[in-house]
């Protein structure tokens, strides 16, 4: 995949300067988000989008009054910036109530056109959004889901038994571009390939992956690519690449006046929710802003996040070599230092003859935000030995400082 070569430099003061929410304290001090796995903080400019458009743009769409003018354009330019996020055509683009949703939506429409005993190959690393909607049009269709395992002492997918599990009744292999729950990033190309020697489709959450990595829906060859801008900066939305002749030939649930709309918008389904799409707009624009380089905003783009995977690595590095000196804490999945670039800043622990909702919470008393549990993604928790307590995920965002990794070493040992 596409990477830039100039050497990339974030400058996080500047970064974390367009968000208030990092201003929050608790209890006197300064509030510290390790929770960005669970949805980013957003920055003013998308508040300020949204809240602009509610003000001055408010109507439906296709009118020849101003208004009606306005949210044309803010749709037309969501699309257009939600292609270049994914590396695809505004056309293959579909937007929706969130990922979940539309991949219940899409799997809905695949499903129309499959066989009883044909098969979906999904994987342990998923999260539920990406395996309920296929097993439950295996039960409505008589179609059989394969489930490929982990490595349980790194939290990666055994490649071997994925290449086994495919044959010729495969019609999709469904994956994570990066693990929700421990932070394990599979080789996407690897799969792509597996799935498209045998006929399949390959099918792409990148829900995790899209505030931490650049995605690239049509140099990875992808047929369906979901995201979540609540990850990445935005407002709760989901949105959808749909391969252009797919999303065309697939049959889409629509009302009949709208039955002619072109590929991917076939599957937006109703009034869509324009106040979002302002702000997803503004928030692929704040992700671009970060690049150290000019262009093309695509371009931009691939460079911001350049600046941002070489910024989250140096916090991994930081994180996994102060956890390793820490007597009672278990990092989960891949701990190797050397091998940071095959993971997201995303870590799930464990501190011993502890519960994970206690070690939460006695974070949350000390202003440090952590999820736990598992995260919806019960089978990458159970991968890597783990019960259904699950553990805590600390995530870290580009929004995130060495001090603030720091401070939270510090509680960890203290703590354990």
């Amino acid at each position: 995949m596409s990477t830039t070569t100039t050497p990339a430099t974030l400058d996080v003061d500047r970064a974390r300067s367009g968000f208030s929410a990092l201003a929050r304290e608790v209890a006197g001090k300064p509030a510290r988000f390790f929770d960005g796995a669970g949805g980013s903080q957003v920055p003013d400019s998308v508040i300020d989008a949204i809240a602009g458009y509610l003000r001055h743009s408010n109507a439906n769409e296709g009118g020849v009054f101003v208004t009606s003018q306005a949210t044309n354009r803010v749709l037309e330019s969501a699309h257009a910036a939600a292609a270049d996020l994914l590396g695809a055509k505004p056309a293959e683009i579909a937007f929706g109530a969130n990922m979940t949703t539309l991949n219940f939506l899409l799997t809905h429409a695949l499903g129309r056109t499959l066989a009883a005993g044909d098969e979906i190959v999904v994987t342990q690393l998923d999260h539920e959004g990406n395996v309920s909607p296929w097993r439950l049009l295996a039960e409505d269709r008589g179609l059989v889901v394969h489930m490929v395992g982990m490595h349980e002492h790194d939290g990666t997918l055994r490649m071997d038994e994925l290449e086994r599990a495919i044959g010729e009744r495969t019609r999709v292999v469904a994956f994570p571009l990066a693990s929700n729950a421990i932070g394990t990033i599979p080789d996407g190309a690897r799969i792509v390939e597996l799935a498209h020697r045998a006929g399949a489709l390959a099918w792409a959450d990148g829900v995790h992956a899209a505030p931490h990595l650049a995605l690239h829906f049509a140099e990875l060859d992808l047929d369906v690519l979901l995201c979540s801008p609540y990850k990445f900066f935005g407002p709760h939305l989901g949105i959808a690449a749909i391969r252009e002749e797919l999303a065309l030939r697939w049959p889409a649930d629509r009302v009949a006046p709208a039955a002619q709309t072109p590929a991917g918008h076939r599957f937006e389904t109703g009034t869509l929710n324009h106040e979002a799409l302002a702000g997803l707009f503004a928030a692929v624009d704040y992700v671009a802003e970060l690049s150290p380089l000019e262009g093309t905003r695509r371009a931009r783009l691939l460079a911001a996040y350049a600046a941002i995977g070489e910024h989250e690595r140096a916090l991994s590095l930081r994180f996994l070599n102060g956890a390793a000196g820490i007597d009672g804490v278990t990092v989960h999945g891949n701990a190797d230092v050397t091998r940071v670039s095959e993971r997201t800043p995303t870590f799930l622990v464990t501190l011993a003859g502890q519960e994970p909702v206690h070690t939460a919470r006695a974070l949350a008393e000390r202003g440090f935000f952590a999820w736990h549990g598992d995260f919806y993604a019960p089978g990458a928790i159970r991968g890597v030995g783990l019960g259904d307590a699950g553990g805590v995920r600390l995530s870290f965002l580009h929004y995130n400082t060495a001090e603030e990794v720091d401070d939270l070493l510090a509680a960890l040992r203290e703590l354990a």
